[in-house]
């Protein structure tokens, strides 16, 4: 993995910046996976750094890596009390109404034979939040910043295309796939160590955002 993916390193954590299209676990047809680079991500260790949380194949930026069991123990309890931040930026097919707000839908799994499995609204889901804010609008499609207060699969991309009423562009079970991919990035993770430095990483929008990944003079960083 290319040095300039290395967001954060010591000796408890190492954050990355995976990139779109790698999935975390190994594939079922016996693909390239985050395994095929845990060598690499040793840096003098004798364990390989095992994943925190996950991130789906086609989403890119900060997953953060234990080093040892005792951390990956510490930042498990971290994640699970909520007390993570998260940001993550996607372009979605369309304009949302508003500005911002909280999309609150609890979400389920669903499966079929036919379909395969995804996740759907339903009352008697899991509790799932999810801040939103507008950051900019270009040709009718609209760069969106999600800091999520739970952590459900899909949960970014469901609350988009259901709670806001318009898909993440890509998006190939939500929405509608592209050649460019699914456009959503993890764009930011701080997690806080009592008595120690907090973890923070910041990965900046790949190329495949097009436009909306160049900053104008005197914007502020959109993870910000």
């Amino acid at each position: 993995m290319e040095p300039d993916r290395i967001l954060f390193i010591d000796g408890e954590a190492l954050v990355i910046d995976k990139p779109a299209g790698l999935p975390v676990d190994p594939p079922r047809d016996g693909g390239l996976s985050l395994d095929n680079h845990m060598e690499g991500l040793r840096f003098g260790f004798h364990r390989w750094p095992v994943p925190v949380h996950r991130l789906d194949r086609d989403t890119s930026g900060c997953l953060l890596l234990a080093r040892n069991p005792k951390a990956g123990a510490k930042f498990q309890r971290a994640f699970e009390a909520g007390a993570v931040e998260k940001v993550y930026i996607a372009v979605l097919d369309g304009v949302p109404e508003g500005e911002g707000g909280e999309i609150d839908l609890p979400l389920v799994k669903v499966s079929s034979a036919e379909a395969g499995w995804r996740m759907i609204v339903r009352k008697d889901g899991k509790a799932s939040r999810t801040a939103w804010r507008v950051l900019r609008v270009l040709d009718g499609q609209a760069l969106v910043e999600f800091r999520p207060a739970t952590g459900r699969t899909h949960q970014i991309r469901v609350h988009a295309a259901t709670g806001l009423g318009v898909a993440v562009v890509g998006d190939p079970v939500y929405g509608t796939a592209g050649k460019q991919g699914m456009l959503l990035h993890a764009a930011r993770l701080v997690l806080p160590r009592p008595g120690k430095t907090a973890i923070k990483a910041d990965a900046p929008l790949p190329a495949r955002f097009g436009r909306f990944a160049v900053v104008e003079p005197g914007e502020e960083p959109v993870a910000g």
